[in-house]
């Protein structure tokens, strides 16, 4: 197959973004994130803007889509998607190589899987009313929107419904969409290395100030209830500060989360394969074997 895109992917603390960077040196590429939550500013220790991952041999590689929105304004799949496209087409015209990196299954599943999306007004206005609904009557939206259902995961949680009903009514080519067919490569090193690595990585963010950082943030005037929604590190962080837990209730509490998380992650991973995609599983980051991938299948290089 003719590749026009390489995508890194798998759970958290699997050590994707330096494999990213890594592939970008050796191939003349630059990296356009696929996380919700990086593209926010002064979201920086909570999300791991582990910003040296960066460099390889003292030379910083092109990141995108990263410190770009101010909070308190959402950024939802359509920005993304667009935003895709956008740094996309840029990186083709300079003749490099687009690497999308990133463990948000959903942005990710955008563009490998080829969704079509269009821009769909009060996009936050419709995805709260579709919340409010019960399971039952989302069902019923379910069946009135999409007549012939192909993945009978949709109907397992109020989440995968809302997800489904707000894709199929967004069908539509946007401008600037090509179609996509992505090499993925897949790190994932084992649920327990994982579980060991979100427990270090936790205690060493937490000791340099992440708590500090959501505190900041409120006194910002960043609302508790915004920081909340943005979900594991600022929302268990954001309840401790407002006298919810303790803060070793919440570090249990947290570290438990992210490992729940992670565990999503691999679920999502596993859909897209089950619906055709194909993922090359390293246990490892290993920039060698992934560059052996490479050499091997993505063909415009």
């Amino acid at each position: 197959m003719n590749y026009n895109l390489i995508s890194i992917l798998g759970p958290t603390a699997a050590g994707k973004t330096r494999l990213a960077s890594e592939i970008a040196f050796e191939f003349n590429g630059e990296i356009i994130s696929a996380d919700s939550r990086q593209v926010y500013k002064k979201l920086n220790i909570g999300t791991g803007k582990d910003y040296a991952d960066y460099f390889v041999n003292g030379v910083q590689i092109p990141f995108h889509l990263v410190d770009i929105v101010d909070l308190p304004i959402e950024y939802n799949l359509f920005d993304f998607y667009k935003s895709f496209f956008s740094v996309y087409k840029t990186i083709i015209e300079r003749q490099k190589t687009p690497i999308l990196c990133g463990g948000s299954g959903l942005y990710l599943s955008s563009v490998i899987q080829n969704y079509d999306l269009k821009e769909i007004e009060n996009f936050d206005s419709i995805e709260n009313e579709l919340k409010s609904k019960s399971f039952e009557e989302l069902k019923e939206i379910y069946y009135s929107v999409i007549k012939k259902p192909h993945n009978k995961t949709d109907l397992t949680s109020k989440s995968r419904l809302i997800k489904a009903i707000i894709i199929e009514k967004s069908k539509k080519i946007i401008e600037g969409k090509i179609q996509i067919n992505s090499l993925n490569i897949g790190v994932n090193p084992g649920r327990e290395i994982v579980r060991q690595r979100i427990k270090t990585r936790l205690l060493k963010r937490l000791n340099e100030g992440m708590i500090e950082e959501v505190a900041q943030l409120i006194e910002e005037g960043i609302f508790p209830e915004r920081l909340i929604k943005l979900g594991l590190e600022y929302k268990f962080i954001t309840e401790y500060l407002i006298g919810k837990f303790s803060k070793e209730e919440m570090t249990e509490k947290l570290y438990y989360a992210i490992c729940a998380f992670a565990k999503r992650q691999m679920t999502w991973f596993r859909k897209m394969e089950r619906e055709g995609v194909k993922i090359f599983w390293l246990e490892n980051p290993d920039p060698n074997l992934a560059k052996e991938i490479i050499r091997k299948h993505y063909v415009r290089i």
